[in-house]
């Protein structure tokens, strides 16, 4: 049947749209995000050489500081390894440093084992996690080969799960799975990764399911978890005496509608999630260029703390105009 049969029946929601108010300052943090400066800095440059090991094996040339800046250079300007390196040789060549410069194999094998900071924001105050997962490519064929001559059996894909704060919009949490994972599966240890605690625990349908209540309750028992209900939930057994937080959703919904409910839990802030996922593939990209495990786990972890250190530049600020 055509996607317009039923045109005339569906709901028209007009689309929102919002005026920027201080565009300024977030054109000029726009700029920035560019500067060379904002990457490299000079606590990096002072701590390029590693400390000396104390235990056996050989002894790193290169910091850990100094290889997650390397990392973080090609995230940011989407490089080869090869290219990274080419690109750091260049600047400390232009200032003029007396450093060496890591090579695409040293880069490659410390990614392997580097040890990253967890990610933390920078605001303070009550934290509302808003939790999703999307998918990102591995290397293979492109688009354009695919639509030619078919989806290859080698062409596959991770899921990458993403929790940030509703507040800044900063991720506070990040996991990197097989395709075939669960998304209410990883909730316990998106929120092992979270120190602070939650106020509310935001996610789609995807995560109704009781280990997730359950874990949000184990971690933050003071948390609210506002997950919509399937359509064909039930109440549980208790609902008459100790009604759960689901039930809870389940009544509101049956009061005052699927959109009723969405307003009043507020859960319509969810597509911050979304917005950061369209901002992680159009800074980062939709594809990993790691090839093992261990490599594409430190890739992502590089990727977030680098989208949070953009928008600790500068954030627009947004006023609804309709």
């Amino acid at each position: 049947m055509p996607f317009n049969h039923h045109a005339e029946h569906r709901h028209h929601i007009p689309k929102p749209r919002y005026r920027v108010t201080n565009w300024r300052e977030y054109d000029a943090a726009l700029r920035r995000r560019g500067s060379l400066t904002v990457w490299i800095t000079d606590e990096a440059i002072a701590a390029w050489r590693a400390e000396p090991r104390t235990t056996p094996g050989g002894q790193p040339y290169y910091s850990a500081l100094a290889i997650t800046m390397a990392l973080t250079m090609r995230a940011v300007f989407r490089l080869a390894l090869r290219q990274t390196e080419g690109l750091i040789g260049s600047v400390i060549a232009l200032l003029g440093l007396a450093l060496t410069v890591p090579d695409h194999s040293t880069m490659c094998r410390r990614s392997r084992t580097l040890e990253l900071p967890p990610l933390r924001r920078a605001e303070t105050g009550p934290l509302h996690l808003l939790v999703d997962s999307t998918g990102l490519k591995l290397g293979g064929a492109g688009e354009w080969l695919v639509e030619k001559h078919g989806t290859s059996r080698r062409r596959s894909w991770r899921k990458l799960h993403i929790g940030i704060d509703a507040g800044s919009g900063e991720i506070v949490a990040i996991e990197l799975t097989e395709k075939d994972v669960d998304d209410a599966a990883r909730t316990g240890a998106l929120l092992d990764q979270v120190s602070e605690p939650i106020a509310s625990f935001t996610a789609d349908g995807a995560y109704d399911q009781d280990r997730v209540y359950e874990a949000v309750a184990q971690s933050h028992p003071d948390a609210t978890v506002i997950v919509p209900p399937r359509s064909t939930a039930t109440l549980s057994a208790s609902a008459g005496i100790a009604p759960t937080r689901r039930d809870q959703h389940i009544h509101e919904i049956a009061v005052h509608g699927r959109m009723g409910w969405q307003k009043s839990s507020d859960y319509n802030v969810r597509a911050k999630v979304e917005a950061a996922i369209g901002r992680y593939k159009r800074v980062i990209g939709d594809a990993l260029r790691s090839r093992t495990d261990k490599t594409e786990a430190t890739e992502v972890a590089i990727a977030a703390a680098a989208l949070n250190r953009m928008l600790g530049l500068g954030r627009p600020k947004y006023v609804r105009i309709v």
